[in-house]
């Protein structure tokens, strides 16, 4: 793919560091502070939190303050005056210096989401404010190689503005060094990458980037090292929003709506979550990057983030063409790049697009299509109107005269702003020649303090020079495999495929079967329970031999719960279900639990998170977001179920099992199992594909499916593991039972699934028909059948199975206290969730 997706679009890639590699990175910022936590706090929990005192997005408790007080309003009429709230400060002047610093950082901005909250922030944190870190501006950027004027200048005068002497500002720029080696650019090797990103620091050097207020950060070690941070609030950005919401930023990867991979819906949520990891007041990119920006915006609305990221979203420099919406890295002639020569730079701009009039035919690439289409992919990535959408003009009003106090000149006349330059242009007053040479003397100008550097500096021609080496080699290489379709030497071998490897680090054993427990929900059925023992048992029916011990798996899949919002994604929810349903499976059958290691998911991937992410992300650069969507998901329904799904191949890539058991009664299944075989079959040569068994189990379903929800009663349908031992009674008299019915017919169905030795003895008096045990279904079914046996027989059968099966769940549950205290967990969250639904999805 070309990849600028992840942290940044390379039009608005920003800049890195004159540091060492990761290890020695300094943080923007020395502590957390009131302002940041609050914006962007990794904790989810706590970035849910509003001012103290009160819930986030709820009304303060009175007289609360910051805690101590009670909830009870009269504590605030005792006359000890410390238990009263200290008066706010007063506002801070607002002097000419905040004036200056504001303007300087709002000329940065094409458009600016908000102005107000950008003066709010500057009296919070900016000049002559109390407060040590001040505020951080964020962009991002992933070393590929190249830089065209706009990283490299346009983005060096921006930063220079932004953290002018004085301001209290951090620009932190976000090193997308672990991106590159996903997108195996310069051959997945991250060394030469960071090499790569030491090279356009010499660039950003020369250009004239202040750096005293600048921080780098390396995704390779950020990420990595704060994994258990990070990853979560991806996962939680995800759950809070639909299909549809996501593909419209599809933007920023240069990508229409309908040419969408899976992986590129995990990009965007990807680099909504770097804003919150950075702790970004001010998100500075490009115009292209804006609706992602507005997506961490929204993300605080969702989350109840009191403080939201101000967006200050920077011109796209059209590209040298006509109708180049912006420069493009893939086409050398569409920008002047930074390490273009003097003879570079005049060919580019002396064949550069350069209307005097608007011209209908030079509309830019992909806005004919506006009007018929509503793809994102499509829309302009200018906010103003610009009829003439001339390149050159571009460069003089954007580059040339961006430093304050700037001029432009064209033969012996000296312009001083931009309007008058173009009126001139248009009127004829300078011609295209005279334009055109005027822009390429400044050009040039700029250039040559980095040209200097590079010819004179040892360091920078050295990393120049390894730069264009690691060029030719994946040139090279690129020839290579695309010059035959047999091996040979000269063919390019594929990259060692990047997998979490549970069975190298000791989790799990290898060959394992591997079963994936079911989502969690507030109630926990006796039908799931059952599923998944008799997916446990599937491998042992399907081999002669015994399973050895601690080869099944079952794992618990507690990220994929909370990015799919299963009981809302409260983690103690989470954490409740799987307790007692393993609680449960022991009760039901303490044998065969006994054999079964206990994956949990989040524990698995924080083993190795580099690895396993890789492996999620190229999953979905393998697939087409319409084959994870398969039959089952649609654009608007929450795009968490997309990354879940990639997740499960990345998961089954780690534990490598043998065979695999899936619920066939899941519409999911199928899904799963096709992305499961493709993946193995396609793009993993060196590993076994795991079997897939699709395992039928008994339905439980006490009633018929009913048509309306309106006649539903829940509670009669099916059994919970957590149903007092009287249940057992209730819900089976009720159950349905129509006489010789035996296609329909739950007690049967029931009492067989948890008949003690497989045996039923039905009690009954001699004059109807005396007692009978039976030891198959098939027997019993055709006695009901025939009226041979009773449905008040029957059912006075069942109601003991299930007493003592109810009984021996509920002992199980009591004995363990942890288990007792997580069904008290999900009672609370059931509660929480109806009043949620009752009040119309508040929280």
């Amino acid at each position: 793919f070309f990849l600028a997706l992840v942290a940044t679009h390379d039009t608005s890639i920003a800049t890195m560091a004159d540091q060492p590699p990761p290890a020695a990175v300094e943080a923007a910022s020395a502590a957390a502070d009131d302002l940041s936590s609050k914006v962007a706090s990794m904790n989810v929990a706590g970035s849910s939190e509003g001012g103290s005192g009160g819930k986030s997005g709820g009304k303060k408790k009175k007289g609360g303050g910051g805690g101590g007080g009670g909830n009870n309003g009269n504590n605030n009429n005792n006359n000890n005056s410390s238990s009263k709230k200290a008066p706010p400060p007063p506002p801070r002047e607002w002097t000419p210096e905040m004036q200056a610093d504001y303007d300087r950082i709002l000329s940065v901005g094409e458009e600016c989401i908000s102005a107000t909250e950008l003066r709010g922030l500057i009296t919070a944190k900016g000049r002559g404010s109390d407060h040590a870190a001040g505020f951080n501006l964020y962009d991002g950027f992933e070393p590929s190689g190249r830089m065209h004027i706009a990283q490299g200048v346009f983005k060096a005068m921006n930063v220079n503005k932004c953290t002018s002497d004085g301001t209290n500002s951090t620009f932190v720029f976000w090193v997308a060094d672990w991106f590159a080696l996903m997108n195996d650019k310069m051959g997945g090797d991250l060394s030469k990458i960071q090499i790569v990103g030491q090279y356009l620091i010499e660039v950003w050097k020369a250009a004239g980037m202040d750096l005293t207020n600048v921080v780098f950060k390396w995704a390779s070690d950020e990420i990595t090292n704060n994994a258990d941070r990070y990853w979560p609030t991806m996962l939680d950005v995800a759950r809070r929003f639909n299909i549809t919401r996501i593909k419209k930023c599809c933007q920023i990867m240069g990508r229409l709506e309908g040419s969408l991979t899976s992986a590129q819906v995990l990009y965007p949520l990807m680099q909504c979550t770097d804003v919150f990891f950075l702790r970004a007041d001010i998100c500075q990119l490009g115009v292209d990057q804006r609706k992602v920006n507005m997506l961490a915006r929204e993300y605080c609305d969702a989350a109840r983030i009191k403080r939201k990221p101000i967006i200050l979203s920077h011109h796209m420099l059209y590209g040298l063409k006509a109708g180049q919406e912006k420069m493009s890295k893939s086409d050398p002639d569409s920008a002047v790049f930074m390490e273009d020569t003097v003879e570079d730079v005049e060919r580019k701009i002396m064949a550069a697009y350069c209307p005097s009039r608007a011209e209908a035919a030079a509309s830019t690439e992909g806005e004919a299509d506006n009007a018929t289409t509503d793809d994102a992919g499509k829309e302009s990535m200018h906010l103003t109107e610009d009829t003439l959408k001339n390149p050159c003009l571009d460069y003089i009003e954007h580059i040339i005269l961006s430093p304050p106090g700037a001029t432009f000149t064209v033969g012996s006349t000296t312009y001083t702003d931009f309007p008058t330059i173009k009126a001139a242009f248009v009127e004829g007053i300078i011609s295209e020649s005279d334009l055109k040479r005027g822009l390429i003397d400044e050009l040039n100008q700029l250039l040559d303090p980095v040209r200097k550097h590079f010819a004179e500096d040892e360091r920078a021609r050295g990393l120049l020079e390894q730069v264009r080496q690691f060029k030719r080699e994946t040139a090279a290489a690129a020839g290579s495999s695309g010059s035959g379709s047999g091996g040979g030497a000269g063919t390019a071998q594929p990259a060692q495929t990047r997998r979490l490897n549970l069975v190298e680090l000791g989790k799990v054993q290898p060959n394992c079967h591997l079963v994936l427990a079911p989502m969690p929900s507030v109630r926990p059925t006796l039908q799931e329970a059952l599923d998944t023992l008799d997916q446990l048992k599937a491998k042992a029916k399907s081999t002669a031999a015994d399973t050895a011990e601690g080869d099944l798996v079952l794992f618990l899949s507690d990220w994929t719960a909370k990015v799919c919002n299963a009981v809302d994604a409260d983690a103690k929810a989470i954490d409740a279900y799987y307790t007692i349903l393993l609680t449960s499976l022991k009760s039901l059958d303490a044998e065969l639990m006994a054999r079964v290691s206990i994956i949990r998911q989040s524990d698995a991937v924080l083993s190795d998170p580099s690895n396993y992410w890789i492996s999620v992300i190229n999953v979905g650069r393998h697939f087409m977001l319409d084959d994870v969507m398969g039959d089952t998901l649609q654009d608007n329904d929450c795009v968490g179920n997309v990354i879940g799904r990639l997740m499960l191949v990345g998961d089954v890539m780690g534990l490598e099992p043998a065979s695999i058991a899936l619920p066939a009664r899941s519409a999911e299944s199928a899904t799963i199992h096709t992305l499961i075989g493709r993946y193995f079959h396609e793009k993993l040569a060196g590993m076994s594909t795991p079997s897939t068994m699709l395992v039928e189990s008994p339905s439980l379903a006490l009633q018929e499916a009913k048509e309306s929800d309106a006649h539903k009663t829940e509670n009669d349908e099916y059994f919970l593991l957590d149903d007092p031992k009287v249940h057992g009674k209730s819900k089976m008299k009720k159950a349905f039972c129509e006489p010789g019915n035996v296609e329909f017919c739950p007690p049967i169905v029931v009492s067989f699934a948890f008949a003690d030795g497989g045996e039923i003895a039905i009690s009954r008096s001699e004059e109807n028909g005396g007692d009978v045990t039976y030891t198959q279904q098939a027997d019993m079914e055709a006695d009901f059948q025939s009226g041979a046996l009773h449905p008040g027989d029957l059912k006075a059968a069942a109601f003991g199975i299930m007493v003592t099966t109810l009984t021996r769940l509920a002992d199980g549950i009591k004995a363990d206290p942890d288990t007792a205290k997580a069904g008290k967990c999900l009672k609370q969250a059931e509660k929480k969730a109806a009043k949620s639904k009752k009040g119309g999805g508040k929280k």
